[in-house]
């Protein structure tokens, strides 16, 4: 059938129209001297899609070659396959960049002029129309990209990774591009990232952000331009960090630095959709990983009802202003406040939901179905008008190729619009489309109406704000000292954190005091408790978004305050470190401190993506680090999660963590700088070594406690120099990998100290070098060493290093503890030197017991071990097996040195020394307490010193 004998098909309005395109296009075809084939399909469905878009058969007109290609090639009818637009243009052969923009603009026009007749024709659905348009973007930016950069490289030099790999950009794609949602004549919105910044070797040194930024302009230049030829797409940069005032392209460390720090709130909605459309997609893998933790927190993140709630009356204002309230995309019930709905939940849940962390707005919505957070009946009518809406907004733009989403006013094209979506004229059509809205903006009111918080109990909300007589309130709540939790309120209001905080950050507070008043209902001493996290939140008051997370998280808030009314230690350790908040979220992650394998995986994730050379930030994560894992242990301690006695384990397990991650993290940034030494690889080998004394050594840390260290090296020649393009001597170079792991581990930054360090049990101690060959530490310790160094050998303990130079080690501490000594000689120096710490360091106070120095207390206990250790171990090797207290006292009892029981006695009483000084910490109280409560065990302790050290 020719096109013109279907043509009774065309509504009578259009007939007119309709026929002056055919006229058009058979005077073209006769000039070009060509002809149509004889296709039913293609007369079949030209009356429809000339009728519903004058763009198409305005470019057939001008081009029936074009249709013809599309015929001949069978490309009109078939389904494309995902590689066949990347395919086609890498097949195109340009030599320039005004090739490119020609060759580009002509594949573009061809391939809409497809698009279009398919969805028009109605022979493609939704899902590949919208999926054609963001193939076609995707690989228009790619093949425009990798023509691009090779021409800049050929040009100026290529940039490369440390490795010597090229380096290429990242191009993100934003919103509708990024979901493969892409509307027919939409922009494309793209975002510029590249990994690390570095200096070409040309002429002029350009810098990488110099050379990427070009490549850049030059990429949107192709792509925007608009031409005789037209253009590809529309795109669009300005979503990029700090809008058009920001860079062109940043790095990834600065792109980090922003979304972590200063993004705005409804730039977590814009990235919700980001994907890599173009560039190294290995190397972006980072990039993706860190905005995916930009957007989804780990917490319910109610505020984000208010945020879109806010963004969505703006855009209402914006369109009544503009008389724009028919609008399709914007206006009530249109295309926005769908996606509104999908992107509350995703916020809100998509941390702790991961099947929500998806794209396309369809796939959200079917899974809020299946989650119940929306009904299934609203589920599927949302997805059902979220097809027409999309349909109807393709059609609209199909009509002229026009960025628009405005109902027509033009009586032409509103028949027309009508005409291709099947309806018989524009009335049937406007009351589909105004039922579709209504519904869609019925189910918008009623989940950001639930999204509102529930308002506050009004005696809470009168006590927070003053508008009562606060005494008789405080009463009610159980306040005992009304005058003092008045005074503290008052100091807390009148705060400088507190008088600086924004509207939205005071609105946050007015949500969250009510909600605590009523919660000090369940404490016997609220008046303390309040005390305690009015500090809290005094201290964090100038980041709301801890205050966001309690307000709208009560199983975060209900945690807090259990852990406040516990403890003053751990409200001063939230004030301090409130990154550690996040970990309230999830009670059952949190009472379960992570053991030594779990501990090192999640370090070595925490810090892969920091450079080695980048040390504050290495300091950094190993900070948050250590503060998340302290937090787990205190918590399952005071909530009675763990046994009493595993406190010391857990502790010890996070220190030996970090210790192995910063020796290797030291090690990496100097081979880095200066070479590995002589014999040492990257395997390991490194020859060096950290060793623990004291409670690190014997696994028995407690909160706060410092660590004992010593490092030793190993090497055949101290002179030798390094393997590297800036050698030093081999003693240097362990003197300034010693140096480091110190600075990293005592350095003070605003996010804390890892740990105090003493390193006076070194050799010579102060006056001694801070790293000693493995060589010099023996004969230190066979001939120069006082017994209390022995002593203190007794708890020394390969923490990191090089397992080589564990097995020297252990190999000479073994063999001094081992060297044959005077028992009687021994014990004396032994019991001396327990004399006079007991003289100089107990506290003498009525009633009290000191529980580390009193008689009969944890020194006592310890001086019998190491005494019993070095005057036994040449006689029982196997002593010199472990470094804790209570398997040496094992040890002993098997060689005979304890009887069994008072082994056990001895273990008990230091068990329970130990308990009670984890809990005087957590209470910040001395590590002394009332004489009665220990006195049997102190007593029996007292009498075993008095048998076995006394003369």
């Amino acid at each position: 059938m020719h096109p013109v004998e279907s043509a009774q098909a065309v509504p009578a309005e259009l007939q007119e129209i309709h026929a002056a395109n055919l006229q058009k296009m058979t005077e073209r075809l006769a000039e070009l001297n060509l002809a149509l084939p004889n296709s039913p399909a293609l007369a079949e469905s030209l009356p429809r899609v000339w009728c519903s878009s004058a763009f198409v058969a305005e470019q057939c007109g001008k081009s029936p070659d074009l249709l013809i290609d599309l015929i001949d090639s069978g490309d009109l009818t078939r389904v494309y396959q995902e590689t066949v637009y990347s395919d086609r243009l890498n097949a195109l052969a340009v030599d320039s960049e005004s090739a490119l923009m020609f060759a580009l603009r002509k594949f573009r026009r061809r391939e809409m002029v497809r698009i279009a007749w398919r969805d028009l024709a109605g022979w493609s659905d939704l899902q590949e129309t919208l999926m054609d348009l963001s193939q076609l973007a995707d690989a228009c930016i790619r093949f425009a990209l990798d023509f691009l950069y090779r021409q800049a490289t050929e040009k100026r030099g290529t940039p490369v990774f440390r490795d010597g790999r090229p380096m290429q950009i990242i191009v993100l794609g934003m919103g509708k591009l990024g979901a493969y949602e892409l509307n027919y004549s939409s922009d494309i919105d793209l975002i510029f990232a590249f990994p690390e910044e570095g200096v070409l070797q040309d002429r002029k040194e350009t810098t990488y952000s110099e050379f990427f930024t070009r490549l850049c302009q030059s990429l949107v230049r192709v792509l925007d331009d608009i031409t005789v030829d037209g253009f590809v797409f529309r795109t669009d940069i300005r979503l990029r960090p700090y809008g058009d005032s920001g860079a062109v392209i940043m790095t990834f460390d600065g792109m980090e630095n922003y979304y972590l720090t200063q993004a705005r709130e409804w730039e977590r909605y814009a990235m919700i959709k980001a994907r890599q459309v173009a560039g190294d997609f290995e190397a972006g893998k980072p990039l993706m990983a860190m905005l995916q933790a930009f957007v989804y927190r780990r917490y319910l993140d109610y505020g984000a009802f208010e945020e879109l709630r806010s963004l969505k009356r703006q855009i209402t204002q914006e369109l009544k202003r503009k008389d724009r309230m028919e609008n399709v995309k914007l206006g009530p019930g249109g295309i926005r406040e769908i996606e509104f709905i999908g992107q509350a939940f995703q916020l809100i849940r998509g941390g702790k939901e991961k099947s929500l962390q998806v794209r396309g707005i369809m796939d959200v919505l079917k899974r809020l179905g299946e989650l119940n957070l929306l009904t299934a009946e609203d589920a599927e009518q949302l997805q059902r008008s979220y097809r027409f809406l999309r349909i109807v907004e393709n059609h609209i733009q199909q009509y002229q190729d026009k960025q628009t989403h405005d109902l027509p006013v033009s009586f032409e094209a509103r028949v027309a619009l009508a005409f291709s979506l099947g309806f018989a004229g524009w009335d049937d059509f406007k009351r589909e489309l105004d039922r579709v809205r209504g519904a869609v903006h019925e189910v918008f009111g009623q989940v950001f109406s639930l999204g509102k918080q529930e308002s506050p109990q009004e005696a809470g909300r009168l006590a927070w704000s003053g508008d009562s007589d606060d005494a008789e309130w405080l009463k009610a709540y159980g306040f005992a000292d009304v005058e003092a939790t008045l005074e503290n309120l008052a100091a807390f209001k009148d705060s400088a954190p507190v008088r600086r905080l924004t509207a939205k950050g005071a609105a946050v507070l007015d949500r969250l005091m009510p909600q605590v008043f009523e919660a000090m209902r369940e404490f016997e001493q609220p008046d303390e408790v309040f005390r305690r996290v009015l500090d809290i939140f005094t201290a964090v008051a100038g980041r709301t978004v801890y205050l966001t997370l309690l307000s709208e998280n009560p199983q975060a808030l209900s945690l807090l305050l259990r852990l406040a009314a516990a403890s003053p230690w751990i409200c001063r350790y939230l004030a301090q470190y409130p990154v550690v908040f996040d970990e309230l979220i999830d009670a059952r992650s949190l009472f379960a401190p992570l053991n030594k394998k779990d501990l090192a995986a999640q370090l070595e994730w925490l810090l892969h993506a920091a450079d080695a050379e980048d040390l504050e930030q290495v300091m950094i994560r190993l900070r948050q680090f250590k503060q998340q894992q302290v937090l787990k242990v205190v918590a399952a301690d005071l909530m009675g999660a763990i046994p009493l006695m595993v406190v010391s384990d857990y502790l010890t397990y996070i220190a030996e963590s970090i210790v192995e991650k910063t020796v290797e993290r030291a090690w990496l940034a100097l081979v880095q700088k200066h070479g590995t030494p002589p014999g040492c690889d990257s395997s390991g080998q490194s020859g060096f070594a950290v060793i623990g004394l004291g409670k690190f050594g014997g696994i028995e840390l407690g909160y706060g406690s410092d660590l004992d260290l010593v490092f030793i090296y190993d090497c055949a020649d101290d002179n030798a120099l390094t393997l590297g393009d800036k050698p030093i001597s081999t003693a240097q170079f362990y003197g300034r990998l010693g140096l480091r792991v110190r600075h990293i581990l005592d350095t003070k930054m605003l996010s804390g100290v890892l740990y105090e360090v003493d390193m006076r049990l070194r050799p010579n101690g102060d006056s001694g070098l801070l790293v000693c060959h493995i060589k010099g530490y023996e004969a230190y310790q066979k001939n120069q060493a006082w017994t209390w160094e022995h002593q203190a050998l007794v708890r020394g303990r390969f923490i990191a290093g090089d397992p080589k130079l564990k097995a020297k080690y252990e190999a000479v501490r073994h063999l001094i503890l081992s060297l044959p000594r005077d028992a009687e000689a021994l014990k004396k120096e032994v019991r001396d030197m327990r004399e006079k710490m007991r003289a100089t360091l107990v506290e003498k106070e009525s009633g009290k017991f000191d529980l580390k120095q009193g008689k009969g207390g944890i020194a006592d206990i310890e001086f019998i071990v190491q005494y019993g250790v070095l005057s036994q171990a040449a006689k029982y090797p196997a002593l010199t097996t472990y470094t804790d207290n209570v398997r040496q006292l094992d040890g002993l009892a098997e060689a005979g040195f304890l009887s069994k029981e008072n082994a056990e006695t001895l273990k008990a009483a230091y068990c329970a020394y130990r308990d009670y000084g984890h809990k005087l910490v957590l209470q910040d109280d001395r590590a002394v307490i009332d004489t009665a409560e220990v006195a049997a065990l102190s007593a029996k302790v007292g009498e075993l010193w008095d048998k076995i050290m006394e003369a």
